[in-house]
């Protein structure tokens, strides 16, 4: 159970946050400076160097965005270039790419980081280039929103790359794409020229998520425990019906993947901060905004306190709840996670993604009247930030080209670098989990800064 210290607050966190980046510009130019493009895209590191990992690639946009987010928190202009060049030169592919569901990773992380910036000037105004990143947008949300299963009831889902019976846990992440496409004023057009609205789209695939991906304790099955994900859930295409929960990278479909937990989170979390600022007409007339926002409140909740009672005591996870080496790890929940043991690893880049998850949460509950609860949350996110912005989760070897050490990938495919000496895979990091902490960080610096809330959606001005 994490041990929240109450007395944390975000300025606490200021000089770690602040040796992050100084770490930070130093892993982004050695990856910059040795990263061969016809490689694809850098997924994990192998014994400290980036390497790729062909399954998709997911992780491209995570790569310039992490550019551009270094320059926002530090100032320095070598990371706009960095991050605007690759987006340019790397990333107009990935905005038609119909055979995934990432669109909220990649396009969001680098077209959508550029436009933000503009609307918040931190970059100058440029109308051209406002015109690309808004096309890029628009796009990438309508392909998003067009990879659908229908259910029955009005039900539906943005379904994964492993076909169109799969939906993921993940993707609730990425609904940011269908997000700002909606809010730049696009539609999806379908046959016989139907306009398919995105906002209804992306409230369908969001509930559909709740009711087969989250447990609620209501008996759903033998393993409902509130809270508990699973990270794949499978459809009969013939009739629409649910069959099973299942996952790709967890350990079973009965125990919880803890990224795809944190996944939920964050998603969740984010989604009623852009949901909030919208009129309640936008809903009208298949949804009624106080409901989802209430619907979408009691999902958080329960994956947020699930993550607090399961995961140990400093908030780092291992890879999965149900991971059968835990049991030789007595007791595991009661004290900080030992990333150097010899049986389970631990996912640093699921405490990168929970503890923004946590801090979104947290203030929304704040800002809503929830007062209590917002600053508990809160704290857990700031408690979680503070282990994971600490060694030996932050990489301080120069040579590490990765920032956040001791991430896993795909520990049932066995993809992950198991060094010499240990028998489980360890300090390694992922462009996910780096991604997320320089997210983080700049949340919390803006924060700290009295500046407006990191946002995808900020509005233009």
């Amino acid at each position: 159970m994490v041990k929240i210290d109450t007395t944390l607050r975000t300025s606490d966190l200021r000089q770690q946050v602040v040796r992050m980046f100084e770490l930070s510009a130093r892993k982004i130019l050695s990856l910059e400076k040795s990263w061969d493009s016809s490689r694809g895209a850098p997924v994990f590191t192998v014994a400290g160097s980036y390497t790729s990992r062909g399954w998709t690639e997911w992780t491209h946009g995570f790569q310039f965005g992490s550019a551009l987010l270094q320059f926002e928190a530090t100032g320095d202009r070598q990371f706009l270039k960095i991050g605007r060049d690759g987006t340019t030169a790397h990333m107009a592919r990935h905005v038609s790419h119909t055979g995934v569901h990432d669109h909220g990773f990649n396009i969001v992380s680098t077209y959508g980081n550029l436009l933000r910036m503009m609307q918040e000037g931190v970059i100058p105004e440029n109308e051209p280039e406002r015109r690309e990143l808004e096309l890029a947008l628009k796009v990438s949300g309508a392909v998003q929103a067009a990879r659908w299963t229908d259910l029955p009831g009005g039900m539906g889902y943005i379904y994964s790359f492993n076909g169109p019976h799969s939906l993921f846990a993940d993707t609730v992440r990425t609904l940011r794409s269908l997000a700002v496409a909606y809010q730049l004023g696009h539609v999806l057009m379908a046959e016989g020229d139907s306009q398919v609205d995105l906002l209804h789209r992306l409230l369908t695939h969001a509930e559909t998520t709740a009711r087969y991906s989250v447990y609620f304790g209501k008996e759903r099955d033998a393993y409902d425990v509130r809270g508990r994900v699973a990270h794949e859930s499978i459809f009969n295409l013939n009739n629409g019906s649910y069959r099973c929960p299942s996952t790709q990278q967890g350990y079973s479909p009965f125990s919880t993947w803890t990224r795809g937990l944190a996944w939920i989170l964050l998603g969740f979390a984010e989604q009623l901060e852009f949901l909030s600022t919208l009129p309640k007409s936008g809903f009208k007339p298949n949804w009624n905004k106080r409901s989802v926002l209430r619907r979408f409140t009691d999902v958080a909740n329960a994956v947020a306190d699930c993550y607090l009672d399961e995961m140990p005591a400093d908030g780092i996870p291992y890879w999965d709840t149900g991971a059968p080496g835990l049991v030789q790890l007595a007791d595991y929940r009661s004290k900080p996670a030992d990333p150097f043991n010899d049986y389970e690893p631990v996912d640093s880049s699921a405490a990168a993604i929970a503890a923004q998850g946590f801090f979104r949460l947290g203030r929304y509950h704040a800002i809503n009247g929830q007062r209590k609860t917002g600053l508990r949350y809160v704290n857990a996110a700031l408690t979680v930030a503070q282990t994971l912005l600490s060694p030996p989760y932050l990489s301080e070897n120069p040579r590490h080209q990765g920032l956040i050490l001791h991430s896993i990938y795909h520990r049932p495919n066995n993809w992950d670098h198991t060094p010499s000496g240990s028998r489980i895979p360890r300090g390694e990091s992922s462009q996910w989990g780096d991604y997320h902490a320089r997210e983080l960080g700049l949340l919390l610096l803006r924060e700290m800064d009295s500046k407006s809330h990191l946002a995808f959606y900020s509005p233009r001005k």
